[in-house]
């Protein structure tokens, strides 16, 4: 489903106003959830949420943090609830066998580079990549889910969207208040430029890292050649916005509701004008898992990868949580 138009910007008109009532009992559910009490891993969880519905970036960060984890040695899972997938495991996601279909876009793409867990209930998921052999856990998404505790919770911020309206489900964007999400993390990520106002929402005590998205190395071939750009993520505008960056030339494009899953009578309509505007058909790599197989030769990937503006910063935020690691019997 696209979000709808009133979630974004001052949130003004009566709809948001006839959802209040909703809205009251869809934030008090959240805050009786977060306080029950959840499982202590015996190995650091990192969280990568947000305050709002849709994406934010989680991902990208999860995969970030992920890479860094791995290359100081240590043995880190991914963990999931497989948005859009029909699997509610745990199970371990094996990209030769599950499709996006059963566990999801995201966690294909965090299966990419390490073992990720697809897992609606997540203190059964943390526990089941405990047992695999885990000596950290990354949650992409979760930061509403009380079932695992978390050691360090960030806050994944889109410097375009912000926090819409700021208007709880369903008067707005917002899984609960702004300050109530802040106060459960260690600090913000804010991707791209505030273009929202969404730092003077935020705790003034809450430290903020900068990063932006970067095009991935493919981006070099696509100077100055025409593309036929398509996708179904929260904010296509990012996707259309790096594709100008890297230098191409944006012929066409087509956006669909986050996460939409294509079949083939889309790609022959998106191919065909591919062909018509004699450009180079490519998507984002979330939405390239959710193409039928049999046209995925025919589109190209355009990745994306986190530049943080202070590497530094989110080293040293990970520093004590990779000396807690458990070394192996």
């Amino acid at each position: 489903m696209r979000a709808p138009d009133f979630w974004s910007g001052s949130g003004g008109g009566i709809a948001p106003l006839l959802l209040s009532p909703l809205a009251a009992l869809y934030g008090a559910a959240t805050a009786r959830r977060m306080a029950q009490p959840g499982w202590h891993a015996p190995v650091p969880v990192i969280c990568c949420g947000n305050a709002t519905a849709g994406g934010a970036g989680k991902t990208t960060v999860a995969l970030d943090i992920g890479q860094r984890l791995s290359n100081r040695g240590v043995a880190t899972h991914f963990l999931t609830r497989g948005y859009g997938g029909t699997l509610k495991g745990p199970v371990l996601v094996d990209p030769d066998k599950h499709g996006s279909k059963a566990v999801g876009d995201e966690a294909l793409l965090l299966a990419s580079i390490r073992p990720t867990w697809v897992a609606g209930n997540r203190q059964a998921g943390g526990q089941a990549a405990v047992e695999a052999g885990a000596q950290a856990i990354i949650m992409d998404d979760g930061l509403q889910n009380p079932g695992l505790e978390k050691d360090l919770s960030l806050l994944v911020v889109d410097g375009n969207y912000g926090f819409g309206n700021g208007r709880i489900i369903p008067s707005g964007p917002l899984r609960e208040p702004v300050h109530a999400a802040a106060a459960r993390c260690r600090a913000a990520v804010l991707i791209g430029e505030d273009e929202s106002g969404a730092l003077a929402q935020l705790p003034p005590n809450l430290p903020v890292l900068r990063a932006r998205l970067a095009p991935g190395p493919e981006a070099e071939l696509l100077a100055g050649q025409p593309v036929f750009a398509f996708c179904g993520i929260a904010n296509p505008r990012k996707f259309f916005n790096s594709l100008q960056d890297a230098g191409a030339v944006v012929a066409g494009r087509m956006s669909y509701a986050d996460h939409y899953p294509f079949d083939a009578g889309d790609l022959r309509d998106l191919l065909a004008e591919a062909d018509r505007l004699r450009a180079i058909p490519i998507t984002t790599a979330k939405d390239y898992v959710r193409i039928p197989p049999a046209f995925r030769s025919r589109v190209k990937v355009l990745t994306i990868r986190l530049q943080w503006d202070e590497p530094l910063a989110i080293e040293a935020l990970l520093d004590p949580l990779a000396q807690r690691v458990p070394v192996p019997a």
